[in-house]
Order: structure tokens, then C-alpha cells, then sequence
């Protein structure tokens, strides 16, 4: 009896973990797909950003950006460029405001294993921005503008150190 109930058991549970490891098998194979297609379709849509960018034209770049921002509104990788041109211009405290939002959207960005990472972007402007916004900080304790640039620099530095939401 004792055995009969067993084989009863096996019978009903074991193709159950099988079809779940199938299912989850799938899920993975259904997201790296979805991954790659965002990757490509993001690198088509603002190749022409970086085309601009690597010509020196980061006017005409921010350009091309707020016309994808109307079609694609709060899309981290555009937040991401952003970043990365207004930090190229020196303009630490807008460029850290992107930076932030991005990764707030989408903290992959920070990820080195990332096809599109920009780990690099804002690990430089992390280093580079907060002695300058800390000592701006010093001179104007009133200037909400840097406040805010110091916040969104601790925040990006404490992503990159592994920190979360």
C-alpha cells in the first residue's frame, strides 16, 4: 500500500519539475531575445546620435536627442547620451541629472556586462564631478543646483558600488 502510494506520487509529481525547467529554459531563450532585439533597435535609433557626437557636432547631437525624446519619451538610453555629451561639454551638474534619471530607468546601464553600458561614462564623471561639486557646495551651501548635482552624484556612485534602489 505504502508503495502504491509512492508510485502514485512519482507519477503525478515528476513530470511537473521537468516541464517547469522546460518552461523557465524558455523564459531565459525569450528574454536574451527580447534583450537583443532592444539592443539592436536602440543602436539603429540613435546611431545617428553617436554619428554626431563622434564628429564633434554635440550641438546638433542634443538636437537629434530631444526629437527621439517626443517619439521615445524617459528612454534611459537616450538619458544615457545625453549624459555622456553634456559631460563631454563639461556641463557636470545636467549631465549627472541624466546619468541619474537613466539608470533610475534602467540600472543595466551601470552593469559592465551590458552590451550598452555605460559604466565607464559614469564612473568619470563620479571621479571627475564630485571634488568639483563638493567644493561648489562649500562655497554656496545655498545653490540647490549643485545640492542636487551632489545628490545625483552620491547616488550614481553608490550604484556603481554595487547599491540599489
Amino acid at each position: 500500500m505504502l508503495f502504491a502510494g509512492l508510485f502514485v506520487v512519482l507519477l503525478t509529481e515528476w513530470p511537473r519539475p521537468a516541464v517547469a525547467v522546460a518552461q523557465g529554459g524558455e523564459r531565459a531563450l525569450e528574454r536574451e531575445l527580447q534583450n537583443q532585439a532592444r539592443t539592436t533597435l536602440l543602436q539603429r535609433l540613435y546611431g545617428p546620435v553617436e554619428d554626431l557626437r563622434q564628429q564633434g557636432k554635440m550641438a546638433n547631437a542634443l538636437l537629434k536627442l530631444d526629437e527621439l525624446e517626443r517619439t521615445y519619451p524617459g528612454e534611459a538610453h537616450g538619458l544615457m547620451l545625453k549624459g555622456e555629451i553634456l559631460a563631454g561639454m563639461g556641463a557636470l551638474e545636467p549631465a549627472a541629472a541624466s546619468f541619474a534619471a537613466g539608470v533610475r530607468r534602467n540600472g543595466d546601464y551601470i552593469d559592465a556586462k551590458f552590451p550598452l553600458s555605460r559604466r565607464a561614462a559614469v564612473s568619470r564623471l563620479v571621479a571627475d564631478g564630485l571634488p568639483v561639486i563638493i567644493e561648489g557646495t562649500r562655497r554656496n551651501p545655498e545653490s540647490r543646483d549643485l545640492g542636487l548635482a551632489l545628490k545625483n552624484l552620491r547616488y550614481l556612485q553608490s550604484r556603481l558600488a554595487g547599491g540599489c534602489e
